[in-house]
């Protein structure tokens, strides 16, 4: 499966934007979709993950601020983000799987397949 991620780009904080990962390749429905987002000089850091039967995990600083949804008809997976701060600039990512567990969901090394990043950048 190929991933594209996509909806970055500069805004206020306590701006919104909605982030899509486009994806191509059949059974994408199938597939566990993570963000993550990667700061300069720091990790690479989860931001939420949804799977095939929609379940959700955030990353508890982003709990009530963001939320991941899917549209498995459309191949997209969304990650819509409110209430931004400086400190969410970044590079976005979206990452898939197919036979991730649960327990590794929060965790980029177990995802097969990424997207390119789009940036992000809240303005103070």
């Amino acid at each position: 499966v190929q991933l594209q991620a996509s909806g970055g780009g500069l805004v206020q904080a306590g701006g919104s934007l909605r982030l899509s990962c486009a994806a191509s390749g059949r059974s994408f429905g199938s597939y566990t979709v993570g963000w993550f987002r990667q700061a300069p000089g720091k990790v690479r850091e989860f931001v939420a993950a949804i799977r095939r039967s929609g379940a959700t995990v955030y990353a508890d600083s982003k709990k009530g601020q963001f939320t991941i949804s899917r549209d498995n008809a459309k191949n997209t997976v969304y990650l819509q983000m409110s209430s931004l701060k400086p400190e969410d600039t970044a590079v976005y990512y979206c990452a898939a799987d197919q036979s991730i567990i649960l327990s590794s969901m929060t965790s980029y090394q177990h995802y097969d397949y990424w997207g390119k990043g789009t940036q992000v950048t809240v303005s103070s």
